[in-house]
């Protein structure tokens, strides 16, 4: 008959559970609607955002996107690759206050758009890219604001941003932070990893840039969120262990 103490047992399950809530926090972070890189440098040129979206219902498909693009700082040169399945509508906004660049002022920029005709199934997730010219170099972030739309009508608003030293909201917007180019960075691409691919076959043209930041930033928490989760598990098999042994002797 096993003797095993109860105050073990309870340690055993609560570390079980300890390592089912980790798990479960990192597939809810996962969830989210998000832009891919996470970061760029300040008035970056001729790159490309990736929105990532994922669809979070068990019983309906996303049938809708739409982006908001800050105007306040806008996005200049923006296009839009297309997508099987899915028509891209782009809507433009005159801007309150006129960009100089290197071809002219610029007073019109894209501040919407909206995926709709596709579909995104249960536990599938969609990118939707989109290249630009030039970003901007007065802002330390941009937020994009994105609607998803399911079939049975239910939309998720990821319009909430985060303040500073507060957790993350439920639904956040997509973020990118703009880094500090560097000081030889004529075109604010200094310091990235570039990956060019020909359109001419219909596959993804343009250059995707990544800084060397923000992929050290991406390992960085994913070796944290692993070790995390190892330790976890390492002490649930370790409370185990104890388990086993005191019910043998007993």
């Amino acid at each position: 008959m096993s003797t095993t103490h109860p105050a073990l047992r309870r340690a055993g399950l609560g570390t079980v559970l300890a390592a089912a809530a980790v798990l479960a926090a990192a597939g809810a972070a996962s969830a989210h609607v998000t832009v891919h890189p996470e970061s760029y440098a300040k008035g970056a040129t001729d790159g490309v955002l990736s929105f990532r979206v994922p669809n979070e219902e068990d019983t309906a498909s996303t049938t809708e996107v739409q982006v908001f693009l800050p105007t306040d700082h806008p996005v200049l040169g923006v296009l839009v690759r297309p997508q099987d399945g899915w028509t891209a509508k782009v809507t433009t906004t005159k801007l309150k206050t006129p960009v100089k660049t290197d071809d002219g002022t610029i007073s019109e920029a894209v501040s919407e758009i909206t995926w709709t005709g596709g579909k995104i199934g249960a536990g599938q997730y969609q990118d939707f890219d989109v290249a630009f010219g030039q970003l901007p170099d007065d802002a330390a972030q941009l937020a994009f604001k994105t609607l998803q739309t399911y079939s049975d009508g239910k939309t998720v608003r990821w319009i909430e941003e985060a303040e500073a030293g507060a957790d993350e909201p439920e639904d956040p917007a997509p973020v990118l932070k703009l880094t500090a180019a560097a000081a030889d960075d004529s075109d604010g691409t200094s310091g990235a990893a570039s990956k060019s691919t020909d359109g001419a076959d219909g596959t993804e043209s343009g250059t995707v840039q990544v800084t060397a930041a923000d992929a050290g930033d991406s390992t960085a928490r994913g070796l944290g969120v692993a070790g995390l989760v190892v330790g976890v598990l390492g002490l649930a098999a370790a409370g185990f262990a104890v388990v086993r042994t005191r019910s043998a002797r007993s």
